[in-house]
């Protein structure tokens, strides 16, 4: 069995041969750069599909904060419009007053009753408004 030995060297050397015939250093060093870039753009593009997973959590969650903010300004604005409306209908408007404005502005009364008591049953200020 001395035989395979020897071939065993020869295995071995061939292993050897093909790293130090690229070149030297130089072909080695080439090829052990070329790997690690490789595998890099490997983890960063992981590393990419992890950012991108985290930043649509963030986004949705800023949605969800996002909604609940506007639905706080939407029911706020609904108050604040509904003390409005309180307001207007303490206003006392004058049925000719009304009558004037839905005529010389072709409106409906609902239209000129609002701009009426918008402008505190002001007949003129009412009509200055609408007319502009």
């Amino acid at each position: 069995g001395g035989g395979m030995a020897a071939e065993g060297d020869v295995e071995l050397e061939l292993e050897t041969e093909p790293n130090g015939s690229g070149g030297g250093s130089d072909g080695a060093g080439g090829r052990a750069a070329e790997k690690p870039r490789k595998h890099d753009s490997g983890a960063a593009d992981l590393e990419r599909v992890t950012d991108y997973a985290e930043e649509k959590e963030i986004q949705s969650s800023n949605l969800e904060t996002a909604m609940s903010v506007i639905g706080d300004r939407r029911s706020r604005e609904q108050k604040a419009k509904q003390e409005r409306e309180k307001e207007l209908a303490k206003v006392t408007i004058k049925k000719e007053d009304l009558e004037l404005i839905m005529t010389e502005m072709e409106i409906s009364r609902a239209a000129a009753e609002r701009s009426l008591r918008e402008h505190m049953g002001n007949v003129v200020e009412a009509l200055i408004t609408l007319t502009n």
